[in-house]
């Protein structure tokens, strides 16, 4: 794969990425359409791209590493990181091509950063990036890598991190981070946000997205200290998929572009540029 610098910057996007293979099932967990929504959504997100991506670089929620890993096989293999799920959904495909070559040039761009990482022919996809984007690009003809998180899930790392990669986007390259704005098991469970803890860090998130980059990048910084936070996230790992796309939008702007009600909670998306 040659990628080329164009005229057109591709925005950067942060997705909730569903509960497990939750589109590809029948939902038992409350109403049957609970993901109804969040499915049309991404199914539809290429209608707001420039262009088809010439690649796709997903930084998934359930990948975290000591040093950020890189996956660089040419035909990775599906990770069936979920649990308790009917069987027909430990079958499900999605044959999107690697690229060893791309791969390669997000370690340079990471290393020009100081940022240590290592290519991993092994991890595969796991559910945070094939099971949305076999909703979002069905057919799986674009490349795709998947980059890990660093453990130690420090924000201005990861908005660092992103801000390393965001030459890729006048490469074609769509820079995806995949998660969720709420990830509290608890409450998930039991279908009821009863403090609204979902709604207040939601409307928090969307002023922090929206603001100017600089004020942006404190606030997501400092996200711990936002209203709500840890009822939302008592771990991070959900959270961090936004700081990166949020880096590696540079100077350009973020703003909530979709909002859905699932399991009791509100969790939205973010583009930006």
């Amino acid at each position: 794969m040659t990628l080329r610098m164009s005229d057109t910057l591709f925005p950067t996007l942060y997705i909730p990425h569903g509960a497990g293979p939750c589109f590809f099932m029948d939902w038992t967990l409350g109403p049957a359409n609970t993901w109804d929504k969040t499915e049309h959504w991404l199914a539809n997100i290429h209608e707001n791209l420039p262009s088809k991506p010439k690649a796709i670089v997903c930084i998934s929620a359930h990948w975290e590493n000591d040093a950020i890993k890189i996956n660089s096989h040419p035909n990775p293999a599906l990770y069936f990181d979920y649990y308790g799920f009917p069987s027909h959904t430990y079958e499900l495909t999605y044959p999107a091509p690697g690229s060893p070559k791309l791969a390669e040039s997000i370690q340079t761009l990471l290393a020009e950063a100081g940022i240590n990482s290592e290519l991993d022919d092994e991890h595969g996809f796991d559910h945070g990036t094939f099971v949305p984007l076999k909703v979002m690009f069905p057919k799986a003809d674009i490349p795709v890598v998947q980059i890990s998180l660093q453990r130690n899930l420090d924000p201005t790392f990861h908005i660092k991190m992103g801000n390393a990669l965001q030459s890729l986007r006048k490469q074609g390259i769509l820079i995806l981070g995949s998660g969720i704005s709420f990830h509290n098991m608890d409450i998930l469970m039991r279908g009821k946000d009863t403090d609204n803890h979902s709604g207040t860090f939601n409307q928090w998130l969307n002023d922090a997205c929206e603001s100017p980059v600089e004020q942006r990048n404190t606030a997501l910084s400092e996200w711990a200290n936002a209203p709500s936070a840890r009822q939302c996230h008592p771990r991070e790992e959900h959270l961090l998929p936004l700081m990166v796309v949020a880096g590696s939008a540079g100077n350009d702007l973020g703003k909530n572009v979709f909002t859905d009600r699932v399991m009791g909670v509100t969790v939205s998306a973010y583009q930006f540029g």
